[in-house]
């Protein structure tokens, strides 16, 4: 909000990953209190949008860097995905946190998001797909009895 001191107050810009608009305002104003000192009284959202994905369907390697508080403190993370878009990765991380770490979604802060290219991979279960000759076969397949006796 423009004051007397401060006629033209700097913007923040923020990629936030959220389920709707409330969740990603109040997700908002939790990260700029923390980096900036900054209250909702003394600032204003000038604009929410939904970035969507330029190529939704094409498979991409993407990388998450993350910290998330735990029972015993907190750490810092880096979690490689496989997906059609962000925010389908992000979901993936948000639900492998809960599984694997028992991590709420409100003790888990995303850092940074990137897409990965293939020989920049690092972890196993991504780098097994990257094979040109990949096959999936369909071991054990039962025909099904047309007649019962």
């Amino acid at each position: 909000t423009p004051t007397d001191k401060e006629r033209v107050p700097p913007l923040y810009q923020m990629r936030i990953f959220a389920p709707d608009r409330i969740v990603a305002k109040s997700r908002y104003w939790y990260f700029v209190g923390m980096l900036k000192k900054m209250k909702k009284g003394t600032g204003e959202i000038v604009s929410i949008q939904q970035v969507h994905e330029k190529k939704p369907m094409c498979i991409k390697n993407i990388g998450i860097w993350l910290r998330y508080v735990s029972r015993s403190g907190q750490h810092n993370m880096y979690r490689e995905y496989r997906d059609l878009t962000t925010c389908g990765a992000v979901t993936q991380c948000y639900r492998d946190m809960g599984a694997r770490h028992r991590a709420r979604a409100s003790s888990i802060q995303i850092m940074r998001v990137e897409r990965v290219p293939a020989s920049k991979t690092r972890r196993a279960n991504i780098k097994q797909f990257h094979d040109s000759k990949i096959k999936f076969p369909l071991v054990h397949r039962v025909g099904k009895r047309l007649h019962y006796p």
